[in-house]
């Protein structure tokens, strides 16, 4: 019996597997966020991604593998994007926002996607439930290494990790799920700091305060990258 989490696939060539099933997957998602996942059909689904619907099975079972490997795609998209983004960043604060940063920035790429998640987690399987569960939570274990890394520095006073870390996801996720709403007043910067405001800096200690100017002022306000020669200089006690 297979995993859980296999899927399929009558191709065997793995090049062309990951093309293929990125093609149709993109279609899904569109489809799944406008039309909703039950009353998608994979005809539908064939005629978006411009392929057969008989070469959809060559490379899914059923619509469950598509939904399941949709969400997949963009819960992993989160884990492995949001790490790059922090290399180089070594003040525990900086580390904090710039998660926060890359991780609204991810997600306003994928803002269907993520809606997607939320709509239609519930009608997987239980068993590919647990999977894409899981999947969140390791995203949600590096934004609370990161602030569990700001209280142990002394940047941040001690506070309820487990709690304030879904307060960022959540943040981090409304703008997907609330952009009709967000897009007129706040650019993805703006939103961005507006959020820091509420979220990390009320819980900052002194030298954890100066730490996120000096972010403020490289990143101005959170519309540029920071640049490496101003970033290299850090709070005391951090080398």
């Amino acid at each position: 019996m297979n995993s859980p989490g296999h899927v399929q696939s009558v191709v065997t060539d793995s090049r062309l597997v990951e093309e293929r099933r990125g093609q149709i997957l993109r279609a899904a998602v569109k489809l799944f966020s406008d039309e909703g996942y039950y009353t998608t059909t994979i005809s539908q689904i064939a005629r978006e991604a411009g392929v057969s619907t008989g070469l959809i099975y060559q490379y899914f079972g059923d619509k469950d593998d598509i939904l399941f490997l949709s969400l997949k795609m963009v819960l992993e998209t989160y884990e492995k994007e949001i790490p790059p983004r922090l290399e180089g960043v070594r003040h525990p604060v900086e580390r904090l926002c710039m998660a926060l940063w890359a991780y609204c920035s991810i997600i306003d790429g994928l803002r269907e996607a993520t809606v997607l998640a939320y709509r239609s987690t519930k009608s997987l399987r239980a068993d590919r439930r647990a999977l894409v569960k899981e999947d969140e939570t390791r995203t949600n274990r590096l934004l609370q290494g990161c602030l569990r890394a700001c209280v142990a520095g002394g940047f941040m006073r001690e506070v309820n990790e487990y709690l304030l870390v879904y307060q960022y996801v959540n943040f981090c996720h409304a703008w997907a799920l609330k952009h009709w709403a967000l897009r007129a007043r706040f650019s993805l910067g703006k939103y961005v700091d507006e959020g820091i405001r509420i979220l990390v800096e009320p819980f900052l200690t002194d030298e954890g305060k100066l730490a996120l100017a000096s972010l403020r002022r490289s990143t101005a306000n959170f519309r540029h990258k920071p640049a490496p020669a101003k970033t290299a200089k850090r709070a005391r006690g951090v080398k």
